[in-house]
């Protein structure tokens, strides 16, 4: 699609969710038309002051002072109807903002994982929050200065016509060099603006990547690294700011080149007329103040044209957002009775990406109450195993079933409520560690949180806490360590008993003596219930009944861990490398 067309389709976007205020819409016009009105009588009535003057000792005072007063109650009614107009167009901006980022809010969380894992949550931040508030500022210059700029046009050049049209002529004549200007301008401060955002949108990123693991870059050592990535990108953002605020800012010189050949005209072509008797003093002074209302709008115009590039620009972006494909729903959900645990993989295919297949041909069949490890080395696709089972991400091909109910035909909350996870990466949000542990479970009592913390062996720490379970912690786990994160998580799970369990190097932060305590705890809950357990330390699966060793997206060997080590195979080479001293 070309330019042009991408921006008229953007632009259409942009009307349809202007559409529903058109009453704010309908106001604004009115009053845009009325304080468009005001400033072309006051001219009229100016250039009626200016033919009381006769000469020393021939003015008319009386009527001068009437037409005195006409103008300042006329100059008042416009102020007026200006200010109103400017209120109405910041209600329109605020309510189509606010639509605009509930709506990309509410569609954020319908998105599938595909879709954030392929794009940086900075970029993602960026088109929420930065692009929609350029796109409210050239939203609003819009509404304030588009309606009055064209009205005023088209009621200047309607009187000029009446009052002399010759003289009109030469105004009309020179009005194309203001739109060829314009038109210049709006070509290239388009794709300029849309680069600038784009590229904003990668600072963002690398920002809001930078700060949330400045401990990992302080530890190693990755400050010059950092700070050379962040001068690049910003020496981009600099060249292409530059070159777009470069374009838009010839605009106003060379619309007032324009102006003063305008008004240069008018004058030397009124002027000839004055003299020859084809106009008064008064209507010549009329007509240059046209003139100069006439070519006003021209720059204001051409700034508007610039602002809603870089707004068309911002929209286009946040339209990109709200045009992604949601996640599938969910089609006539079935349903699972008492959930005994039977999960079975038949013939299972998946890829991230087309062009590197990932996993291919995988089956498996999980009895009920089986504890199955899955082991191997980094980006073989053992996370990417949980994230089918509780399809954050659906197959290619193949099919799998719990308790013989395919997960596709399941509701992705009831098949997600089966499994209690514990995953590396720690899940907490701002709140109290009461509602943290409880998060699954909302109604639980005090004293069920307290047996599952107890259990979790968090309960401890949570004592020492000012508040204790009461305590406000901030989003992320704020002040804790990342091992009491990880116990409040673990504590979540207990509280829940689920029917499956996922563990994906679920003590990974954890001391060691904790550690025991954890997996003793664990062995309780996994006891009758199917257990998923990823991990990397062999020493924590060695009591699993089924361990899959995994090797680039295929299941290389199986069996317990005495029948693999005797295997001599890959896990035994696993093994060895981690306790062979």
């Amino acid at each position: 699609m070309s330019r042009d067309k991408k921006q008229e389709a953007i632009l259409r976007k942009v009307l349809r969710r202007i559409a529903p205020h058109w009453m704010l819409l309908a106001g604004t016009l009115l009053l845009a038309l009325a304080c468009v009105a005001c400033q072309l009588y006051v001219p009229i009535l100016v250039g009626r002051g200016v033919d009381c003057i006769l000469g020393p000792g021939q003015v008319d005072f009386e009527t001068l002072g009437t037409i005195l007063l006409w103008i300042g109650l006329t100059a008042a009614a416009g102020a007026l109807a200006q200010w109103c107009m400017g209120e109405l167009n910041n209600r329109i901006t605020f309510q189509v903002v606010r639509d605009l980022r509930e709506e990309a809010f509410r569609h954020l969380q319908e998105l599938p994982l595909r879709y954030l894992d392929r794009h940086p949550h900075g970029e993602t931040v960026s088109r929420i929050v930065a692009d929609v508030d350029q796109f409210a500022d050239g939203l609003l210059m819009g509404f304030t200065q588009l309606f009055t700029g064209l009205m005023t046009i088209g009621g200047t050049l309607l009187f000029m016509l009446l009052i002399h049209w010759k003289i009109a002529l030469v105004v009309i004549f020179i009005t194309p060099v203001s739109l060829f200007v314009a038109q210049f301008v709006a070509k290239r401060t388009y794709s300029m603006f849309r680069l600038q955002s784009q590229i904003r949108g990668r600072q963002t990123s690398l920002i809001d990547e930078t700060i949330g693991e400045l401990k990992v870059v302080q530890a190693f050592g990755h400050q010059s690294q950092s700070q050379a990535e962040f001068d690049q990108v910003n020496e981009e953002l600099r060249k292409c700011s530059l070159r777009a605020i470069f374009f838009s800012s010839i605009t106003n010189p060379c619309t007032r080149f324009v102006n003063a050949l305008v008004y240069a005209g008018v004058g030397l072509t009124g002027a000839l007329a004055a003299v020859s008797g084809g106009i008064t003093v008064g209507g010549l002074t009329t007509f240059l103040s046209y003139a100069n209302q006439y070519t006003k709008p021209f720059n204001e115009i051409s700034g508007v044209i610039t602002e809603l590039q870089n707004a068309l620009a911002c929209a286009g972006r946040i339209f990109e957002l709200l045009e992604e494909p949601a996640q599938a729903p969910d089609s006539a959900p079935g349903k699972l009775a008492a959930v005994k645990g039977q999960v079975e993989l038949d013939h299972v295919f998946f890829s991230y990406t087309p062009d590197r297949p990932l996993i291919q041909d995988f089956s498996l069949r999980v009895r009920p109450g089986q504890r199955v490890a899955i082991v191997g080395p980094t980006g073989c696709g053992k996370t990417t195993m949980i994230n089918l089972l509780m399809r954050f991400y659906e197959v290619d091909r193949g099919s799998i079933s719990v308790d013989g109910v395919q997960t596709r035909s399941l509701a992705r909350q009831e098949l997600r409520q089966c499994f209690g996870m514990v995953l590396q990466d720690t899940w907490l949000k701002a709140g109290t560690i009461r509602e943290n542990i409880a998060m699954g479970r909302p109604e639980a009592t005090l004293e069920e949180i307290q047996a599952a913390a107890r259990a979790a062996h968090a309960h401890g720490f949570i004592r020492r806490l000012p508040e204790g379970y009461d305590t406000v912690i901030g989003e992320a786990g704020g002040s804790l360590s990342q091992g009491q994160k990880q116990l409040l998580c673990i504590a979540r799970v207990m509280l829940c008993l689920p029917p499956m369990l996922i563990l994906d190097e679920a003590t990974s932060s954890i001391d060691t003596r904790t550690e025991q305590k954890i997996q003793q705890a664990f062995a309780a809950l996994m006891e009758g219930r199917t257990s998923f357990i990823v991990a990397h330390r062999l020493s924590t699966i060695q009591e699993a009944d089924l361990i899959l060793v995994m090797r680039d997206g295929a299941i290389v060997e199986q069996g317990t861990h005495a029948s693999l080590l005797a295997q001599g195979g890959f896990y035994a080479e696993l093994y060895e490398s981690q306790f062979a001293h």
